[in-house]
């Protein structure tokens, strides 16, 4: 079955084979750096998920997985149609935070429950672009890539839904000490603190994405669900809640297992 395109438009391309989609960022020339208009793009991209889709790879096109935020975004005339980041901090504190508001959704359905996210990393992902690799579920990266968060550096803060991820990854203090410093973090530092769950060479990049889709949709789609759920709510349950919500998923495997088998 060939691949269907369902979304081409301002930097951001979602096509659809089966059960798998690829999202990806199409401006190589500007290192995949992102605007409003690519953060919109990326919201549709997961509207127009049809429900057959159980894993979205991320990729970025080139070199770079996603230099960061377009430094356009810094210049008074900012983005054509969109307010600039000077405008933004003369404006109501409302008006912001809708804005800000606005710009996250492009970060936050990666983690719905009836899919995987699968980041392929390579080069650099910086700021923004390190953020939306921290919003997949997991990250496949590249032995060239340059993770960093260069926010502060620039008097700002991340502020894309990356931080409680990095935080879940590496740890609070190393978390703390990649933002303030806005360090790169390399390949083998990412996959021995979990920023990477495998690097490989950069020629190997997109096969090893392929064979961790396969390796996804081998289990029961069900089931899978039901697992990221766990998991995913793990961190602020008690043991004793976790282990309600064990049962309760367990319980309902079981009756959809008991059901097919009449």
């Amino acid at each position: 079955m060939s691949s269907l395109t369902l979304l081409d438009k301002d930097g951001v391309r979602l096509t659809v084979d089966d059960a798998v989609a690829t999202v990806t960022l199409t401006n190589p020339a500007k290192r995949n750096a992102q605007s409003p208009a690519l953060w919109r793009a990326l919201v549709e991209a997961g509207q127009q998920l049809p429900g057959s889709v159980r894993v979205v790879v991320l990729r970025g096109e080139g070199k770079s997985f996603s230099a960061g935020l377009d430094r356009q975004a810094f210049t008074p005339e900012g983005f054509a149609g969109e307010p600039s980041f000077l405008e933004m901090g003369r404006g109501p504190e409302h008006e912001m935070d809708a804005l800000i508001a606005e710009y996250q959704e492009a970060f936050t359905w990666w983690r719905r429950n009836d899919i995987v996210s699968v980041a392929a990393v390579q080069g650099h992902a910086i700021g923004a672009g390190f953020q939306l690799a921290l919003a997949c579920d997991l990250r496949v990266c590249a032995q060239d890539v340059q993770f960093a968060m260069r926010e502060t550096s620039l008097g700002l803060v991340p502020d894309l839904t990356g931080t409680k991820p990095l935080v879940h990854l590496v740890g609070y203090a190393r978390a703390l000490e990649i933002c303030a410093t806005g360090r790169y973090v390399h390949a083998e530092e990412a996959e021995r603190t979990g920023l990477a769950n495998l690097v490989v060479p950069g020629d190997q990049l997109d096969g090893a994405v392929t064979d961790l889709a396969a390796a996804l949709l081998a289990a029961p789609r069900d089931a899978v669900i039901e697992t990221k759920a766990l998991l995913a709510g793990a961190a602020t349950r008690s043991l004793d809640e976790q282990r309600a919500a064990e049962r309760a998923a367990q319980g309902r495997r079981l009756r959809d297992l008991a059901g097919a088998g009449e």
